[in-house]
């Protein structure tokens, strides 16, 4: 992958603190507070969208039941026998898809998949774009369709 831009760069921080909020349960307040020294202290950090990271680090969370409910029907297992990273990733990925419409899905499945890529076991990312393709196909259909349609003239 080329080099990250700002909002990539959000979604892998954000990743990161809600990892370590999965794990610890630690307080969002005190995540953010460390990631905030972190930018500080770190050049490539402050290239972050601040805005972005902070939407992801405290409303997937707050909609964590919601989230987890969206994908969960599309998992070949069940949700606690996921692997901490890619349960952060396909939460990262099906809040994009939920709340950000203005985020064509292509894009949030894409950068599920290069999270995934970044942070996720070897072959994760094939397993993060197919939940996350299915996930769309239900909850972006209309737009899932006319990307298909568009697609299929130009071929």
């Amino acid at each position: 992958m080329s080099k990250p831009n700002a909002k990539h760069l959000a979604r892998s921080c954000a990743l990161q603190g809600l990892y370590q909020w999965q794990l610890s349960g630690n307080d969002l307040n005190d995540i953010d507070q460390s990631f905030a020294e972190l930018v500080a202290g770190e050049q490539e950090m402050a290239k972050v969208n601040r805005p972005l990271f902070d939407e992801l680090l405290h409303q997937i969370p707050a909609r964590v039941i919601e989230l987890d409910e969206a994908y969960e029907p599309f998992l070949d297992r069940e949700a606690d026998q996921l692997d901490p990273i890619e349960l952060v990733i396909l939460r990262i990925g099906a809040y994009e898809l939920l709340f950000k419409p203005e985020l064509p899905y292509r894009v949030a499945i894409n950068e599920g998949v290069e999270l995934a890529k970044e942070f996720g076991a070897e072959q994760s990312h094939r397993y993060i774009n197919g939940i996350l393709d299915k996930l769309a196909q239900k909850v972006r259909a209309i737009e899932v369709a006319a990307n298909k349609k568009q697609r299929a003239s130009k071929g």
